[in-house]
């Protein structure tokens, strides 16, 4: 199906070329990039591969091990890439198969890996397979491969079950058939230009086999697999029996969400992905009601990592957050998996608007709060999740301390989910914007003709450029915190911490030589001085063997 020119496979041993550290993604930092808003290199107004290419030296010096890319494969771009039209092409928007062998290759000779997004739950209505189940009608091979049903009612007009899309209404959509007349229904959880892959089929499995390899034989480190916990339904797909199923996402097993048999086919993966060389991997996206079904994933013969959606979700609370890593910790460690930790990401408002407003508000917000709030929290919550055990995920523009654009004129909005009524709010956009290099100039350094969704006034002084060698800058603290992460053995590696007596509100922690104390309250808090600080989020003062830590701050100290 590619319709552009191949590039020659870089070979397996290509990952050679980074620097070889047995275990690496155990306590690795994964710096992701949302290809679209980060770097515009032709001047079209939207990111491409060549622009997260010439960035590569800057994602090195921030002192990240790996780049995970959200997708960047052909698509209709129905959901911002996440309807793959061609799974072993490069959409033109961002370039071509020789621009992402470019990309893996010179990331690798600068020491860094390159994880690429994989959507296995579904595929884009223009995928071949599905305009072949279109047209050959009902009955045929190909609808085999999808769920196409005959609806429900007199003259099959009502949805084969009652399931309902995360991104609002009925998770059905009724199709034309050949012959002009209303036929089958197929099955959609996300939007209907997303229709779900059938994974009884063993054309689709044979199918997913041959892109890993394709994949894995150009040489990238790993996959990041979307909707890992889908892929696999409930046998004769069983009406859910209730509406608003949104609210109960994360607190039970749905009959289309996390059902066992997703395990058979990861098992099979890892078969795969252990016969290349350089320790590639697999990270999955599993939305599950505990984190205890998450450590499923995570089994020794299955995936790698499991993103840790509990602690994404959990307030700036001490007691809260002592609960979540405890939880995680306990769950992964009879796994033998490290924990992930992470703040944000492209589907969620940053953090630094999160933490700027009210507990309770959830993951997607549009109110901006406290800027100056949120921002103290924001850099406080990072060095507490890059002192914890195992690998942190960092999301594009974070390390500026950008917060959400919360006032996008709803007339340039591109989030699928909001023109959708029912469903997600919508305001993932806010958290897409692309970020800025520099002070002036075009979209603040991203490109030379503007940017797909409009930057705010002012973004410019939180830019690369204005952060850059600037004391105190977010920037300047995430580079100097990867620096002692990557210097410090007690940091990162392990899979327990040592809890300290800490006033209320304060968690703190112990691990070998090293010391974590982050206050969550409002209030400055005394605690005793636990050797040579290594780094703080903010000022604090020491004196008699005691400090005082501002309210919102995290201190990191050493012993040694």
């Amino acid at each position: 199906m590619s319709q552009q020119p191949s590039a020659a496979p870089a070979p397996t041993s290509a990952v050679a070329t980074v620097s070889e550290r047995h275990d690496w993604w155990r306590d690795a930092v994964i710096y992701q990039v949302y290809p679209r808003s980060f770097a515009d290199s032709n001047g079209d107004g939207m990111g491409d591969l060549e622009g997260v290419r010439t960035r590569l030296p800057y994602l090195r010096d921030l002192g990240v091990d790996a780049v995970w890319l959200s997708p960047f494969y052909a698509s209709p771009q129905a959901d911002a890439g996440y309807d793959v039209a061609d799974y072993r092409a490069v959409d033109p928007m961002f370039g071509t198969l020789l621009d992402a062998d470019a990309l893996i290759r010179d990331a690798h000779a600068l020491g860094l890996r390159i994880i690429v997004d994989l959507v296995p739950n579904h595929s884009s209505d223009q995928y071949e397979w599905f305009k072949r189940a279109l047209a050959e009608g009902p009955g045929s091979p190909s609808r085999d491969r999808y769920h196409f049903r005959p609806g429900k009612g007199k003259n099959g007009e009502l949805p084969p079950n009652d399931w309902e899309s995360i991104f609002g209404g009925p998770a059905w959509t009724r199709v034309t058939e050949p012959d002009g007349t209303p036929g089958e229904w197929y099955l959609h959880l996300f939007a209907p230009e997303q229709p779900d892959f059938n994974w009884e089929h063993p054309a689709v499995g044979d199918e997913f086999r041959s892109i890993l390899r394709f994949w894995l034989d150009m040489g990238v480190d790993g996959f990041r697999i979307d909707v890992a916990h889908g892929m696999v339904k409930a046998e004769g797909l069983p009406d859910l029996g209730s509406h608003e199923q949104l609210k109960l996402l994360g607190n039970d097993v749905m009959p289309f969400f996390d059902q066992d048999g997703v395990h058979d086919i990861y098992r099979q993966w890892r078969l795969i992905l252990d016969e290349y060389s350089g320790e590639r991997i697999f990270v999955a996206e599993a939305w599950t009601p505990t984190v205890e079904r998450t450590a499923n994933y995570v089994r020794p013969d299955e995936l790698h990592q499991a993103f840790n959606f509990q602690y994404l979700g959990t307030h700036w609370d001490a007691e809260e957050l002592r609960t979540v890593i405890d939880r995680t910790l306990d769950a992964m460690r009879p796994v033998g998996a490290p924990a992930t930790w992470v703040l944000s990401n492209h589907d969620v408002t940053r953090h630094a608007t999160r933490f700027a407003n009210p507990a309770g508000l959830g993951t997607q917000i549009r109110l901006a709060g406290d800027r100056e709030l949120g921002l103290r929290r924001a850099r406080a919550a990072t060095l507490l999740m890059l002192a914890l055990p195992g690998s942190a995920y960092v999301y594009q523009g974070e390390e500026l301390g950008l917060p959400d654009v919360v006032d996008l004129p709803d007339e340039v909005r591109q989030d699928p989910a909001y023109f959708r009524g029912a469903g997600q709010d919508g305001f993932r956009d806010g958290c897409r914007v692309p970020i800025p290099w520099t002070r002036e100039g075009s979209s603040y350094g991203f490109g030379d003709g503007g940017s797909w969704l409009p930057q705010p006034a002012g973004w410019g002084e939180l830019s690369v450029e204005a952060q850059t060698g600037e004391p105190g800058s977010t920037l300047e603290l995430y580079r100097e915190a990867l620096a002692v992460r990557r210097a410090t053995a007690d940091l990162g590696a392990g899979d327990a911490v040592e809890w300290l007596r800490a006033p209320e509100g304060v968690v703190a922690f112990r691990r070998g030589d090293f010391v974590c104390v982050a206050n969550t309250t409002g209030e400055s808090v005394a605690v005793p001085a636990h050797g040579r600080v290594l780094l703080a989020s903010g000022e604090i003062t020491e004196a008699s063997g005691e400090a005082k830590v501002p309210a919102d701050t995290t201190v990191w100290w050493t012993r040694a």
